[in-house]
C-alpha cells in the first residue's frame, strides 16, 4: 500500500527520529509513506479567519496532490497534522474555497482528500491486532504515558480524531507494543508551547503539571507525536525521558537498530 505523505518541516530538522522511524515502521508494516514533492511549511498555526488564504495554500497543495493520485494524505507531527485537516474542512465551505482557488489559480479543490494522522493509519489501516503479532521487542514492564497535548483532538468536531476527554488511541497503541499505559489526568491538556515564549512562567507551570500527574501515576516514560510538546516538556524540566511514539514503535518491531544505520 502506498499512501502520500507530508513530514513538515521539524520533522526534518529538530525531530528527525520521529520522520525516520515512522518511515521505517511503515515499510515494515507494508506501507509506503511516499513523500509529496516541494511541499511548504504548513504553516504551524490554523487561523481561523476567514479571509485569511495565503497560509492555507501549502496545506491546498498537499492535499491536492494527494487527491490527485487517489490517495490518503498521512501526518505525523500533531501541528502539521492539525493544519493541514482543519484547511481541508475549511475547503468544504465554498465562499472559502472559492477565495483560495482563485487566488492559485489552478484546477479547484473542493476538500476531498482524506487526512490521516499515523497513529490512525496503525489502528484503521494496519490494526493494533496486527502491529502485536509484529512485535519481535514487546515492551514488556514498562510503564508509559501517552501525552496527546491538544492539536490532535481539537477542535474535535474537525479532527474527530478520538474520544477528546477520554482518548484512547495511544494507549492502545502502547499495549499493541506490549507496554503498560498510564492514565493521567493531564494526558489531553495544553503544555504550554505555544506561549513559550510570550510568558514562559506559565508555559512552564503548565509542563509541569503535565509531568507530576503523570509521575504521581508511576509512569516511566512519556510518549507523544508533537515536536512542540516534546521540546517544552524536556525544556522545562522533564524527570522521565519523553519520546516519539514511533521511536517506542521501531524498538518493539525490531528495526531501531537498522533505522540509525
Amino acid at each position: 500500500m502506498i499512501l502520500s505523505y507530508f513530514p513538515g518541516c521539524t520533522l526534518k530538522n529538530k525531530a528527525k527520529d520521529l520522520d525516520m522511524y515512522a518511515r521505517k515502521c511503515a515499510e515494515a508494516l507494508g506501507i509506503t509513506l511516499e513523500e509529496i514533492e516541494n511541499w511548504q511549511c504548513c504553516g504551524g498555526v490554523f487561523t481561523t479567519a476567514k479571509d485569511e488564504v495565503a497560509t492555507k495554500l501549502s496545506s491546498v497543495r498537499a492535499l491536492k496532490d494527494a487527491q490527485s493520485k487517489g490517495r490518503a494524505l498521512v501526518t505525523v507531527c500533531s501541528a502539521c497534522h492539525n493544519v493541514i485537516k482543519q484547511t481541508n474542512a475549511a475547503m468544504k465551505d465554498e465562499e472559502f474555497a472559492d477565495k483560495v482557488n482563485r487566488y492559485m489559480g489552478e484546477e479547484p479543490y473542493d476538500g476531498g482528500a482524506e487526512v490521516i494522522h499515523y497513529l490512525e493509519m496503525l489502528r484503521d489501516l494496519v490494526g493494533f491486532d496486527k502491529i502485536a503479532e509484529k512485535v519481535v521487542n514487546p515492551l514488556k514492564g514498562k510503564k508509559i504515558a501517552a501525552y496527546y497535548g491538544c492539536l490532535l483532538l481539537r477542535p474535535n468536531k474537525v479532527m474527530a480524531f478520538d474520544d477528546p476527554e477520554n482518548p484512547q488511541i495511544m494507549e492502545d497503541f502502547i499495549k499493541a507494543i506490549g507496554a503498560t499505559p498510564v492514565y493521567y489526568s493531564y494526558r489531553n491538556e495544553c503544555c504550554g508551547g505555544y506561549i513559550s515564549m510570550e510568558s514562559p512562567t506559565l508555559a512552564k507551570s503548565k509542563s509541569e503539571r503535565v509531568m507530576e500527574s503523570a509521575l504521581a501515576n508511576e509512569a516511566e516514560l512519556m510518549v507523544t507525536a508533537c515536536p512542540l510538546c516534546r521540546y517544552n516538556l524536556i525544556k522545562n524540566g522533564a524527570t522521565i525521558p519523553v519520546v516519539y511514539f514511533t521511536e517506542l514503535l521501531a524498538e518493539a518491531l525490531g528495526i531501531k537498530e537498522v533505522a540509525n544505520d
